[in-house]
């Protein structure tokens, strides 16, 4: 991944250096994935630091959803922080961060955010799915 992350930093970078493209919200929250999902999470950090918005929850969710993937609880943890700062209301922070205090083993944290969530009436809407049979 690492020629591909550097080759999409490259693009970020002309479009401000070479064709005078000023970057929007949703191009830096594309930098913060790309660098998230390829473990280069505290370049995404310093990244998230350096934007000239304030991040929202979607940038401190694709962060934390990348902690999840390769498993980085402290970094992960000030995401979510951040996330549910931004939107109290955010049921993936809560969920995502429960997660990971749980695949590495933390049972306790795990249990203490999924009782934040209770404490906090935030609630996880039941997904659902559809289906056809005949055209029906």
């Amino acid at each position: 991944h690492a020629g591909l992350v550097d080759e999409g930093l490259s693009y970020f970078s002309s479009m401000i250096q070479d064709h005078g493209i000023t970057p929007t919200f949703e191009h830096y929250n594309c930098v913060v994935d790309l660098l998230g999902r390829a473990g280069r999470l505290d370049e995404a950090k310093v990244f998230i630091n350096k934007m000239p918005f304030q991040p929202d929850a979607v940038t401190w969710a694709s962060l934390l959803g990348s902690c999840r993937i390769h498993g980085s609880i402290d970094l992960g943890k000030q995401a979510a922080e951040h996330a549910i700062h931004v939107d109290p209301q955010s049921v993936s922070a809560y969920v995502v961060l429960s997660n990971i205090y749980a695949a590495s083993g933390s049972w306790d944290s795990s249990a203490k955010i999924r009782k934040l969530m209770v404490d906090r009436a935030v609630k996880k809407e039941p997904g659902c799915s559809w289906i056809e049979v005949n055209n029906e």
